[in-house]
């Protein structure tokens, strides 16, 4: 009777001995399915990650293209309301000529030709303008793009990591207020699209903040880095 016991007990154990080690084969296996899902999943949002930034830099600079657009679109009414005022008094002008004088006549449709010509190009420069706002205004509407908080700006390095080309920019916004990316560009005299890094880098790192509500964008110096300027001045 002791035997079968020992016996039967021996067997138990030998399952239990089994079971045990398929058991942690078992783990051992799952372990490494869940690194191999995890490693995946972490390659799969670094990917995400990059192609979010590209396009969020593809959104500035079409932006900045827009914010050009604009400034262009406002020289070319400024020069319509010009022909326009120009065509007024030349049309009262030519009421007041005599209608029977045949030269008078010939230089009447000369003139009106023109004029027509000129309203002709008047009304497609009109609809080349509303359709120009209409796609501002659709560009406007994209959602946002916001940075995260940046780092606060610590006095002692913030104007030795800076151009002079930045100090000049940092100063003009600080001493007139806000201005927008093709305003700054006439000023210091740089090339569209240096401008626009030149912008995003200061707001990136924190010496500007930026005006998202409207196009085109109006940065300002920030308060704290405003301060950090007088005092330079000062001393």
């Amino acid at each position: 009777m002791i035997e079968v016991l020992l016996m039967l007990i021996v067997v138990l154990l030998t399952a239990t001995i089994v079971a045990s080690v398929e058991y942690y084969k078992h783990v051992q296996r799952a372990q490494r399915e869940y690194e191999k899902a995890r490693e995946a999943l972490e390659d799969i949002v670094l990917s995400f990650n990059r192609e979010l930034k590209r396009e969020a830099d593809k959104l500035e600079l079409v932006a900045f293209k827009v914010e050009e657009s604009s400034a262009k679109v406002n020289a070319n009414l400024k020069r319509v309301d010009i022909i326009e005022q120009k065509i007024v008094p030349i049309e009262s002008k030519v009421r007041a000529m005599n209608d029977n004088d045949k030269t008078v006549l010939f230089k009447i449709t000369e003139i009106n030709n023109k004029t027509h010509d000129m309203e002709i190009s008047h009304q497609t420069l009109k609809t080349q303008i509303r359709e120009l706002e209409e796609k501002v205004k659709k560009i406007a509407e994209f959602p946002e793009i916001r940075s995260e908080p940046v780092i606060p700006i610590r006095r002692d390095k913030a104007m030795s990591a800076l151009t002079d080309t930045e100090v000049i920019v940092l100063e003009m916004l600080s001493t007139e207020g806000p201005k927008t990316a093709p305003e700054i560009k006439d000023r210091v005299k740089l090339s569209r699209e240096h401008t626009a890094r030149l912008m995003k880098k200061l707001y990136e790192k924190g010496y500007l903040e930026r005006e998202t509500g409207k196009i085109p964008f109006r940065y300002r110096v920030k308060e704290e880095m405003k301060k950090i300027l007088n005092k330079a001045e000062n001393e």
